[in-house]
Formats: C-alpha cells, structure tokens, sequence
C-alpha cells in the first residue's frame, strides 16, 4: 500500500500519494481521465514552470503577490522548468479541452512546493494558495495558449530549425563534391536528359533549406500571448500592465520576441498561429519524404535495382538474408513524415473547433504540433548523419547507365528535328543498338557529327548542345 495524506477542496477530501506534491484536484483528474498512455513532452512541462515563474514575478513587480509570496512560487516554477518535477505532472493529453487540469496540476504543485519551502507540510494550502496566488491574474483560458506557444515557439526554434539546416548543410556538401557526375535523370521513373548527380542532390539541399525558412516565418505568429485575456478575452482580475510585463519577461528568459498580444480573445478562441505552424511542418514532411524515397530509389539494388547509390552499412540486416543492406534510415524518415502529416490533419480538425470565445481542443493541438516538430528534428539530423554523410555513388553504374541512355537522343532535336530524332531512338530500342548506329543506318547524322553533337556532359547545362 502507498502511503497516502488527506487534502480537502470545494468538492471535499481525497487521499493523495504521499510522496507527489500535487493535490486533490490533480488527483481528481488522475482518477477521472484514465484514458490513453499520452503524456504531455518535457518541453510543454518546462514551459509550465516558465510561465509560472514569469506570472509570479510580474505580479510581485505590480505589487499583486508580496515578495514572501511570489519568491517561493518562482522557486518552485523554477524547478519545474529545469525538468525537476516531471514525475508530479500525472495527467494525460486526454482532458479538459482548454488543458484546465494541467494548470491546476501546476498550481498545486507550485503551491505545495512552495509551502513546503516555507517550512509547512504538503497540503496545507497556506501561506501559497494554488488559485488565490500561484494562478493570480489568469485563467487556464489564457495561460494554456500561452504556455502552448512558449513551447511550441522553444522547439521549433531550438530544436527543429538547426536541424533542417544541418540536413541542408550536409545535402549541399555532397552537391558540391557530385558536382562534375553526369548521370540519367528521371522523369516519370523513366529515363530521361542527363544531370549531375550535384544538380540532383542540390534540389534535395534547397528543399530542406526552405524547410527551416518556412518555420522561421511561421514564428512571427507565434510571439504573441494571449496571457492577459484571462477568463473570456476582457482581462477580467488582473493587472493592467500584468500582460505586458509578463511577454517581456518571458522574452527576457527564452530570448525570443514574445509580445502580449492586442487582441487576445483572437488567441484564446481561435489557434491559428500553430494550424500554420503545423502546416508548415507538413510541407517540411512532404519535402523530406521525397528526399528520402528518391535515396532509396537510386540506392536499390545492390545489382537489380538502380545501383546509382551505395546504401550505407549500418550493421543492421535481414532476419533471414545474409549481409542484406536496407535504407533504414529512409524508412525512418519517412515513417516520421506520415506521422507528421497525419498530426497536420488532427491539428487542422482540432484548430477548427473554436467555438465563441474558446478553443477547446488545445491540449490535443500542443501535443501534435510537439510531436512533428521533435520528430522532424531528431528524424533530421539522424538522416543527415546516417545516411547522407555516408552514402556513396556507384559511379561504374551511373556511366553504364548514361551510355546505353535512349534519351540522350534529345540532344539531336536542334539539328535534324523532332521527328528525326524520334527514328532514330525507336530503331536503337528495338534493334538493341546504340544510337549512334541507329543514326548512322538512318543516314541522318554521320558518325562525326553524332560524336560533335551527342555529349552528356554538355547536356546539364543551358545552350551547350547548341555550339559546335
């Protein structure tokens, strides 16, 4: 049996784990919302703490909590934001729409840490009181959709954008060193004019690049607070001048641009800033996806498939095929963005359930939008580490593969017409010759010019088959 302690609210006593710092309100939901194994990430909880610390001290600035108070408040918050409470935030995503429960959770653990700090025993309530001190001047209708773009705003910008930049970073190395490859291009899967591997790898590098831009402008939403709105929008019992100083603290702390916002019944009854947020992440899957299935398309093989790319070993194998090399690190990537790309549809769902002066499917929201923007990033830099950093090209492969290529025929189109060029490629295919035979059989080019005109390296750029 646990140990328990008796606590006592509105509603009555309830036994609470003697060990935990929350109380019977977090209790209550513990027991009530048993649904599911989803827990909020880290970065939400730290969040929490944050703005805890910035509320209690906004409001010791504007004379509303006195210092004896507002000190151990901060003290405690601050253990929260450095990752020292997590074990006392129990509740799951599955909850009160406007994440009520997790700011009562926060406010009592605050308060009873903060009692405790004091020298009272848990669940005193006194001299810190979760509602009447650590939840002073808000509302979870306001502090959620603040804490949500706190978070949402830490890891994107710390976590999601350096990591599509080292992507892009290592994606553009590796066009530079391709540079000089001439190779088949695709188009509908089917061989097409040459390009260099560098052009191929560089389109990679600039959709990864304008990933990380995408997401930079997405921030711009994202730094305004509802924090001030509190109950409907009206700012109803607190402070004038508590949002205000709040955004600026919380800009102090993060070093990103938090303003309190104009219109906050907008950022309360409505989440449009992180819909957007979302929606760019899904473009950066929809990017990274591509990227990752055209390595595994030119690494297939290793002798009947593509062969353009030599998959890294990463000592994994087959269950039953000897030494079998497989693309695990695309199929990673890509699992992750059809994660984030199913996460865009529940936040876009969710986002268009605001109803009057409240979203609330906010906890639902911060968790998807949490979520992509940490696979994305963890999935990132994994990509460019195992995979691109070490892929290699099957160059022998990539010249075989120019050489017998039909499509260099397109070089002709200039000199002997469409039609012409056609012949000659439809008499190579079907007799299994090279084109300079078919050429040469048809009478419409000689031997020489064939040799002048028909050169893949001349071929990746604009105008040079044109000279000479």
């Amino acid at each position: 049996m646990t140990d328990t302690r008796t606590e006592t609210d509105s509603l009555g006593s309830i036994d609470i784990p003697a060990d935990r710092y929350w109380g019977p309100q977090t209790e209550r939901a513990r027991r009530l919302f048993r649904i599911g194994s989803e827990r909020f990430p880290p970065a939400l909880i730290r969040a929490v703490g944050l703005h805890k610390w910035a509320a209690a001290e906004a409001n010791r600035r504007l004379g509303e909590l006195p210092g004896e108070v507002a000190e151990p408040i901060k003290q405690a918050a601050e253990e929260i934001a450095a990752g020292k409470r997590d074990a006392d935030f129990p509740l799951p995503v599955w909850q009160t729409g406007s994440g009520t429960q997790t700011n009562m959770n926060a406010n009592e653990v605050i308060s009873n840490r903060a009692n405790e700090l004091l020298g009272q025993p848990l669940g005193t309530r006194k001299p810190v009181h979760p509602n009447d001190h650590v939840n002073r001047g808000q509302s979870s209708n306001d502090n959620f959709p603040a804490i949500m773009h706190i978070a949402a705003a830490q890891v994107v910008t710390e976590r999601t954008i350096p990591a599509l930049q080292t992507l892009a970073a290592a994606l553009e190395a590796r066009a530079a060193e391709w540079a000089d490859i001439v190779k088949i291009g695709r188009t509908h899967l089917m061989d097409a004019v040459p390009v260099t591997l560098g052009q191929e790898v560089g389109a990679w590098a600039r959709q990864a690049a304008l990933g990380a831009e995408r997401l930079r402008e997405a921030m711009v939403r994202l730094m305004p607070l509802a924090q001030g709105g509190t109950a409907a929008g009206t700012g109803l019992n607190r402070h004038p001048d508590f949002a205000r100083v709040f955004a600026e603290l919380v800009a102090e702390r993060t070093g990103l641009p938090f303003t309190a916002s104009d219109n906050p019944f907008e950022g309360m009854g409505a989440h449009d800033a992180l819909v957007e947020l979302s929606g760019q992440m899904n473009v950066v899957a929809v990017s990274l996806n591509k990227i990752a299935n055209d390595v595994r398309l030119l690494g297939s093989g290793p002798r009947a498939g593509l062969s353009e790319f030599v998959i890294p070993a990463d000592g994994l194998s087959s269950s039953i095929m000897p030494g079998k090399t497989n693309p695990t690190q695309s199929e990673a990537l890509t699992m992750v963005c059809a994660q984030v790309i199913g996460n865009h549809m529940t936040v876009t769902v969710a986002g268009a359930q605001g109803h009057l002066q409240l979203n609330v499917f906010k906890p639902v929201i911060i968790q998807a939008v949490l979520q992509s923007a940490t696979l994305l990033a963890d999935a990132s830099e994994s990509f460019a580490a195992n995979m691109i950093a070490k892929l290699e090209p099957n160059r022998r492969r990539i010249a075989e593969n120019v050489q017998k290529s039909l499509m260099l025929v397109t070089a002709l189109n200039p000199r002997i017409g469409y039609d012409k060029a056609v012949a000659i490629g439809k008499l190579a295919l079907k007799d299994d010759i090279t084109l300079k035979e078919a050429a040469t059989r048809l009478g419409h080019v000689s031997p020489e010019d064939f040799d002048r005109w028909v050169r893949p390296e001349d071929m990746v750029t604009p105008g040079a088959t044109l000279e000479g």
